[in-house]
């Protein structure tokens, strides 16, 4: 019952998922919406490039809200609420409209500036809020911005 009623809170986008990044550039406040594909043409999960089809139904609705937080030193910090949840989405909406997020190793292929060393992928849950799956009684929990996050911050501040 519990396992039910979770997947019906996912399913109509009610679970409140937030997440921080340190992203390469100035990322400004955006809405990404596109359909995911386990390979854009190129061997990697993505939107889908003209150059591949991709079967009808293959790909999955991904939407994310991305908030400017602060301007840093060639990067942006910024809060990213997911409608949906789908595997590297913020990693891949970020990437493909040119601002990788610091750490990144993967969805790089496109980006053609310097990148900003990071001794890990910039990327931090910062809350997750549900209704519980019995009382329907809100539930919240935030994670602080762990030390070597904030460290990473500390080195790109103006």
């Amino acid at each position: 019952v519990s396992w039910r009623a979770l997947k019906v809170q996912f399913r109509s986008h009610e679970i409140e998922r937030r997440y921080r990044a340190i992203a390469h550039g100035d990322v400004r406040d955006q809405r990404f919406e596109s359909v995911l594909v386990p390979d854009r043409g190129d061997g990697l999960r993505g939107t889908q490039q003209a150059r591949k089809r991709v079967p009808e139904g293959a790909g999955k609705r991904a939407i994310t809200h991305v908030r400017r937080v602060k301007a840093l030193k060639g990067a942006t910090l910024v809060e990213c609420q997911l409608e949906t949840g789908r595997t590297h989405q913020i990693r891949i909406h970020l990437a493909e409209a040119g601002h990788p997020l610091l750490g990144e190793k993967q969805y790089l292929r496109d980006f053609k500036a310097t990148l900003i060393p990071s001794p890990r992928l910039a990327l931090h849950a910062a809350v997750l809020g549900l209704n519980h799956p019995r009382t329907r009684r809100p539930m919240r929990w935030e994670n602080p911005i762990p030390d070597d996050f904030q460290t990473i911050i500390d080195g790109l501040e103006p």
